[in-house]
C-alpha cells in the first residue's frame, strides 16, 4: 500500500468546505485588537489569545521596530553557538524575577517550550502523572522522554491520587497539569494538586500559558493561590498575553542549567528573534505600569460568563477570560460559528479530538481592550442566534 494512502482519502476538509462550514486558515485583513478586519468587513474578535491587547500597544510596537534596527530579523543560529544576546539573558532574568523563580529559560516557541522540558526531564523508568485535559504539547514531549505516561480525570483529584499511589514506591515521577485549560477556561486546583504531589514525593511541573497575564496580577495560576515555592517548574508562552512569539520556564537554577543542556528542542532550534524578544521585555513593563488592564480582563470575563450563562448557554464553572460554549456535537457547534461569523462576531469552534466527543464548543475569548458596547453586542447576538437555532 502507498504510504500516501491515508491522504488520498482524507475527505473532511474537502466536505467542510463543500458545505460552507469550514473554519480554519481564515486569512485576516487587518487586526486592531479587539476587532479585525474579513472579507472588508470588522468583526469583533473573541477568538484571540491577546487578553491584555498588547499587539497594538505603541510602546510594544516601538520597541520592536527598535530591535529590528539594532539586531536585525534573526539571529540565524541556535543560543549555543552565534544566537544568544544580550537581550535574550535580560528577558530570562526579567521573567524569573516576574514568576518569582530563581532563573528562566526561554525558546523559540511554546510547543519547542514544552516538548524540550518534558523530554529532558522525564527518562526511562521515570513517570509522568498528566491531567487528561493537558496540552497537546505536553503529551508529545511525555511521548519523546521515553518515560510512562499516567493519565488522571480533568482537575479530579481523587483519580490524581489513584494513579500518584499506583507508581512503584521509588520510581522518579512528576505532575504535569495547565493552570489554566485552554479550550474550557477551568483553573487547576493547585493547592490541591502541590498537596498530593509532597504526599507522593512528585515534581509539579504547570504550564501557565493561559494563565500568566491574567491571573494572580499577572503572575500567573501558581502566584493567584499562593502556591509559588510549591511548583518546581512554571512554563509560559509569549504568544498570548506577551504579545509575541516564543516560551519560557522558570525554575531553581540547578534545573534551568540541566534543561539548557538537555532539552533537544532549545539545543537544536534557532534562537527567538531579537524583536520578539524586544516585544515581550516591552509587554512586561506595560503590565508592571497599567496593571488596569488585567483588571479588565476578569472583569469583561465575568460579564461574559454570567451574560452567557444567563440565556441558558453551559459555559463551565470557572470564570476566566477563556469562555466556552458547549454544544456537544460538531453539526450545531459549526452551525452557530457560521452564523455569528456572518452577524460579525468571530469565535472558535472546537471538536474532537481538542475536546472529549459530546464537549463540542465554541471558544470564546475575550481581552481588556473590548469596550461594553461590543460585549454587549456579542451577547445580544448569541441570544438572538441561540434562539432561532432553538438552543436557548
Amino acid at each position: 500500500m502507498d504510504i500516501f494512502q491515508k491522504a488520498y482519502e482524507y475527505t473532511t476538509a474537502k466536505e467542510l468546505k463543500a458545505a460552507g462550514t469550514y473554519p480554519y486558515f481564515m486569512p485576516m485583513e487587518g487586526n486592531e485588537g479587539s476587532e479585525a478586519i474579513y472579507k472588508g468587513e470588522r468583526i469583533v474578535m473573541c477568538g484571540s489569545n491577546n487578553y491584555l491587547g498588547l499587539t497594538m500597544h505603541p510602546k510594544v510596537r516601538e520597541a520592536t521596530k527598535k530591535a529590528v534596527d539594532e539586531y536585525g530579523t534573526s539571529c540565524t543560529g541556535s543560543r549555543f553557538l552565534n544566537g544568544t544576546l544580550e537581550l535574550h539573558l535580560e528577558l530570562e532574568r526579567q521573567l524569573a524575577d516576574w514568576v518569582q523563580k530563581e532563573a528562566a529559560l526561554v525558546f523559540t516557541t511554546g510547543m519547542q517550550t514544552n516538548l524540550g522540558t518534558v523530554s529532558a526531564i522525564v527518562g526511562r523508568g521515570e513517570y509522568v502523572v498528566m491531567d487528561k485535559n493537558d496540552h497537546a504539547s505536553l503529551y508529545d514531549g511525555a511521548r519523546l522522554s521515553y518515560g510512562n505516561v499516567k493519565r488522571f480525570r480533568h482537575n479530579d483529584m481523587e483519580d490524581l491520587e489513584r494513579a500518584l499511589a499506583s507508581l512503584p514506591e521509588d520510581a522518579p515521577r512528576m505532575v504535569v497539569v495547565d493552570g489554566l485549560y485552554s479550550m474550557e477556561g477551568s483553573v487547576a486546583p493547585l493547592p490541591e494538586i502541590v498537596a498530593l504531589s509532597k504526599k507522593y514525593n512528585a515534581r509539579l511541573m504547570v504550564d501557565d500559558a493561559h494563565g500568566t497575564g491574567v491571573l494572580g496580577e499577572g503572575r500567573g495560576t501558581p502566584a493567584h493561590f499562593g502556591v509559588t515555592d510549591d511548583v518546581d517548574i512554571i512554563m509560559s508562552t509569549f504568544s498570548k498575553s506577551f504579545a509575541s512569539v516564543g516560551g519560557f520556564i522558570a525554575a531553581d537554577e540547578v534545573i534551568i542549567e540541566y534543561i539548557k543542556h538537555n532539552a533537544r528542542s532549545f539545543m537544536f532550534s534557532a534562537s527567538i528573534p531579537a524583536p520578539n524578544c524586544a516585544a515581550v521585555l516591552a509587554a512586561l513593563e506595560v503590565m508592571k505600569e497599567e496593571p488596569d488592564r488585567i483588571e479588565r480582563v476578569n472583569q469583561n470575563a465575568k460579564k461574559m460568563h454570567q451574560g452567557l450563562s444567563g440565556m441558558g448557554y453551559t459555559t463551565g464553572d470557572a470564570s476566566t477570560p477563556i469562555v466556552p460554549v458547549i454544544l456537544g456535537n460538531d453539526t450545531t457547534t459549526f452551525t452557530l460559528w457560521k452564523l455569528l461569523l456572518e452577524n460579525r462576531v468571530y469565535v472558535n469552534p472546537v471538536i474532537y479530538p481538542a475536546v472529549q466527543d459530546g464537549h463540542q464548543l465554541l471558544r470564546c475569548s475575550f481581552m481588556s481592550e473590548h469596550t461594553e458596547e461590543q460585549l454587549d453586542y456579542v451577547l445580544e447576538t448569541f441570544e438572538k442566534l441561540g434562539k432561532q437555532l432553538g438552543i436557548i
